[in-house]
């Protein structure tokens, strides 16, 4: 439910045994992804430990993926959980700077402190597709 909830499979950016990476539909920072689990579990420690193992990868592809997408100063992983109950991870690449993609503007409203997740750009069907494209180019593997 929570990946259908982020658009998946159109906002796949990369597919894992225990995990997905999505493309966030709300644009909070450029680059914005939701990182799911794909075990049956609402709490973090009731995951898999193949889960568990599989995240050190799957955080590294991310790091890496976003990083030669369009470097950043910093990453945040936030765990929320309170609407969609699945083990996720909101990752937010965060800038100094706002940036600039296929010519929208995508500020981090929050910097340098908290992010801000209302703010940001919900781009547009065509916007989110050669984003997807340009995130999962960047992807390593």
């Amino acid at each position: 439910a929570t990946m259908t909830a982020f658009g998946y499979p159109e906002t796949l950016i990369r597919e894992y045994e225990h995990w997905v990476v999505l493309l966030r539909p709300h644009q909070a920072t450029l680059g914005a992804l939701v990182l799911i689990c794909k075990d049956e579990a609402e709490a973090f420690a009731d995951i898999s430990s193949a889960a568990f193992a599989e995240l050190q990868q799957v955080v590294g592809d991310i790091e890496a993926g976003l990083g030669k997408f369009r470097p950043y100063q910093k990453i945040n992983y936030l765990m929320l959980m309170m609407v969609d109950r699945d083990v996720h991870f909101h990752v937010l690449p965060r800038y100094e700077a706002t940036q600039d993609f296929d010519g929208t503007a995508y500020p981090d409203g929050g910097w340098p402190k908290v992010p801000d997740l209302a703010g940001g750009v919900k781009p547009e069907a065509s916007a989110m597709v050669a984003l997807r494209a340009a995130v999962k180019a960047a992807w390593p593997g």
